[in-house]
């Protein structure tokens, strides 16, 4: 693995931990001082909420012309578990085609992988349907927060009709609790301060430590960011 440029970041944490904010303080970074700091230059995301915001839309199509509702129910639940593995099985196929379509991708790009999951077994199920082009290259950070504080930034960047929005969506209450009241960050990494291990990959993970927050101040950020990404690069 380059240690200059890492060719994939699996970026996760809690619902509003600051994922998004992360990404959009690396989007507003000149490129160069990105891959310097970061060992992030050029790069393209794939966010797992787009999947599921057009999971929520294609239902909603689907009742609106009398069919039944194929993923969620009436409150937007979904009906079955599996759907969670459904969409990492998007983000595999979504990474697929960006090496298809060019074999020398991460000659040039790192590609990060953002999703949140709640529940006892939350990420160590996400990762067991991470295909192996994916968990070979990846490294980890983890977004830290706590459930309440997590709670507390949902409901702060609610945005009316902007539900869809990336940086402005939010999730009712009673689903926040439902779904990602617990998750088995701290059980997966209790073991090993620097690796978590998931099929035959050995995978270096960091914690960005945002309680008290940080993303919401991009000198914090960056300071931040450079010292677990420097952190990062000595475990390649």
């Amino acid at each position: 693995m380059n240690k200059e440029r890492f060719p994939i970041v699996i970026l996760i944490g809690r619902p509003a931990a600051g994922k998004s904010e992360l990404i959009d303080f690396l989007k507003k970074t000149p490129v160069d001082e990105r891959l310097k700091k970061f060992g992030i230059g050029e790069f393209e995301e794939i966010d797992d909420f787009v999947y599921v915001w057009d999971t929520f839309e294609n239902d909603d199509i689907l009742a609106k012309h009398g069919k039944e509702r194929v993923f969620t129910d009436e409150k937007y639940y979904f009906k079955d578990h599996f759907v969670w593995n459904l969409f990492i099985e998007k983000i595999n196929l979504a990474y697929q085609k960006k090496i298809a379509e060019n074999p020398n991708y991460h000659d040039s790009k790192t590609c990060i992988i953002e999703f949140s999951r709640g529940g006892e077994k939350a990420f160590q199920e996400a990762f067991s349907y991470l295909s192996d082009e994916i968990l070979s290259k990846a490294v980890i950070i983890y977004i830290k927060v706590s459930y309440e504080e997590s709670c507390r930034r949902n409901e702060k960047r609610k945005r009316k009709n902007l539900e869809h929005s990336i940086l402005f969506h939010s999730l009712p209450q009673e689903k926040m609790e439902y779904y990602y009241k617990t998750n088995d960050w701290d059980e997966l990494t209790k073991n090993d301060a620097d690796y978590i291990f998931f099929k035959n990959y050995k995978i270096p993970y960091v914690e960005f430590i945002n309680e008290p927050e940080k993303t919401d101040d991009p000198i914090k950020i960056s300071n931040h960011l450079e010292e677990i990404t420097n952190k990062l690069k000595n475990k390649v």
